[in-house]
């Protein structure tokens, strides 16, 4: 979240979490005709969508790793198609332009791990971190 700006509303979270369960069903019913789609598994991670809900960012990664640039090309070819089913499982007053993007929390996610886990991390981290002995228990209650 950008500096100033304000967090989601309820009505966005939960706007998104809808979409997010929509296009997730729509995905695993295999309906796609795009070859890039096909036989594809895509798990959805979230949906964010903008406070006007005229427009939402649906965050993608492919089940098991691989390639993503040609899920989200199709994706965006099948976006017609997707936003049509989505109307029909959603109740909205109108369906939210999608837009499609890699999500990329996992690898961070994992990057901070493994630097975590470093060796010369774990050294410094070793040196510097008060031990457990350090801290007053229950027991320590001067009694």
């Amino acid at each position: 979240m950008s500096r100033g700006a304000k967090p989601p509303s309820q009505r966005q979270l939960r706007v998104g979490e809808e979409l997010r369960h929509a296009i997730a069903m729509v995905i695993e019913r295999g309906e796609f005709r795009d070859p890039d789609l096909q036989n594809r598994a895509i798990t959805v991670t979230e949906v964010k969508v903008s406070p006007d809900l005229r427009n939402a960012t649906v965050f993608l990664v492919p089940l098991g790793g691989g390639e993503v640039k040609p899920i989200l090309e199709g994706m965006k070819r099948a976006k017609a198609f997707l936003r049509h089913e989505i109307a029909r499982m959603v109740e909205l007053r109108a369906v939210p332009d999608l837009w499609f993007q890699e999500d990329t929390t996992f690898d961070t996610a994992s990057r901070i791990d493994s630097i975590l886990n470093s060796p010369e991390v774990r050294r410094d981290i070793g040196h510097t971190a008060p031990a457990e002995d350090d801290f007053p228990s229950d027991e320590d209650d001067g009694q």
